[in-house]
């Protein structure tokens, strides 16, 4: 008794099974009809039709990708990826700056800081250029002594130290004024930006902040 009930059991399970098993058909590159219970090789590149035991389509399963196109699929998913990450940047670094910046006259104020740390130092470049102008003077009118003739070596070496000193100096401020330029241009970005978010514009809604590649492309336009 025992045994005919292990045998219906696995008669019904073996039913069960094939009535749920998937027909796979396609047209091969001949034009012939294939049929078969697991997919079928030759239609590989192109698609086949999943069946059910009524001959009801199930699904259409495409063609296999080819090495070209499942490296194509990858490069649009990490693309996708990248764009979904740069997208919540943009959210996040959105919301910061509203919160740094509640309104306008919070940017300006924090703008002018910038500015004056960095007009501070040109000050102190410039400052240090006239006491080298200074130091140079008693220097050439002694050297004026020495026209036709080699001037003593101490005496070159401190025109030639304070020719490097004011050169360095020199490119001190052009960096430092380059610096504002740069500045301005970050904070420009920042406050047309905030200006949209603060009139109800969401928060990534603009894309990626273009304030470093404005402030990068004003800052070449100032050193030319």
């Amino acid at each position: 008794m025992r045994l005919l009930g292990y045998v219906a059991g696995l008669m019904l399970t073996f039913c069960a099974g094939h009535a749920s098993a998937a027909i796979y058909s396609c047209i091969d590159a001949n034009g012939k009809k294939l049929t078969s219970d697991r997919p079928i090789v030759e239609c590989a590149n192109r698609d086949q039709r999943v069946l059910n035991p009524d001959g009801s389509v199930k699904r259409v399963l495409p063609p296999t990708p080819t090495a070209d196109e499942r490296a194509e699929q990858e490069a649009r998913e990490r693309q996708a990826a990248a764009d979904r990450v740069a997208q919540q940047d943009a959210i996040r670094r959105d919301r910061n700056l509203m919160v740094r910046f509640p309104n306008e006259a919070a940017h300006n104020k924090q703008r002018a800081k910038a500015l004056d740390d960095v007009r501070n130092a040109v000050a102190v470049s410039e400052k240090r250029l006239a006491a080298l102008a200074a130091e140079r003077k008693p220097l050439v009118d002694e050297a004026e002594f020495y026209v036709g003739r080699a001037a003593p070596l101490k005496l070159r070496q401190q025109l030639d130290a304070n020719d490097a000193a004011t050169d360095a100096q020199k490119v001190l401020i052009q960096n430092q004024q380059a610096e504002i330029v740069r500045i301005n241009a970050l904070y420009d970005a920042e406050l047309a930006r905030l200006k949209k978010l603060w009139a109800g514009a969401a928060p990534g809604s603009m894309g990626a902040l273009p304030s470093e590649s404005a402030a990068s492309d004003a800052k070449k336009t100032a050193a030319k």
